[in-house]
């Protein structure tokens, strides 16, 4: 549940820079990216959170915390299906619930690897633009995927509704679809060697 908090007021605030734990690094592989990305992004969304509370005169520890609500309920609804379906039908829950993380962390990664914006000076950083995400224009992921593969539009205008989400000529596009991509981040020598190739013809530095 801390995805809002880190999405909307992390991420997209820092997107393709190294300060980013959703924006996967140059050579990272997908299995080193895992534990950073979701550890990090845990602690940012507390961080973002205890920020706000901060500036609105209100304290960390309190009822205010949305965090604080996350845990619980989180918590919570896993015991009860433990209390009402028993241990095994909350284990199941529990391995459907990791397997969703992976996903969306899969999709994170593929979404970002190896772009970065210019520091313009310390702590500043240039425009998010569409050169910044990885794209994918294939009608059947555009239709299963709600236009998410038109990731440059989403980052280069939050605010644009995902159903008039555009293409952008001059954004990176993924060698594949995002199913195939998905796929080969799971062999990092192999999707290093192809987005390597992807990066040199969009005439993204490749050190």
């Amino acid at each position: 549940m801390h995805f809002i908090i880190e999405h909307n007021k992390g991420h997209h605030k820092r997107v393709a820079t190294h300060d980013d734990p959703s924006s996967a690094r140059l050579r990272e592989s997908l299995f080193a990216f895992y534990p950073r990305t979701i550890v990090m992004s845990y602690l940012s969304a507390w961080h973002i959170e205890n920020n706000d509370l901060r500036k609105a005169g209100k304290p960390m520890i309190s009822i205010y915390n949305e965090m604080i609500w996350f845990a619980i309920i989180q918590i919570a609804f896993i015991a009860l299906i433990g209390w009402f379906l028993g241990i095994t039908i909350m284990l199941y829950y529990m391995a459907a619930a990791i397997l969703g993380i992976g996903l969306l962390e899969t999709v994170n990664y593929i979404e970002h690897y190896g772009l970065r914006r210019k520091e313009l000076e310390p702590g500043k950083f240039e425009r998010a633009m569409p050169e910044h995400s990885w794209n994918s224009n294939h009608l059947v992921g555009r239709m299963m995927l709600f236009e998410l593969s038109r990731h440059s539009d989403h980052h280069y205008l939050a605010s644009r509704k995902y159903q008039i989400l555009r293409h952008h000529d001059d954004a990176p596009q993924m060698p594949t679809g995002y199913p195939g991509m998905m796929i080969l981040a799971h062999f990092p020598p192999l999707f290093f060697y192809l987005m390597d190739k992807q990066m040199k013809k969009y005439g993204i530095v490749v050190q």
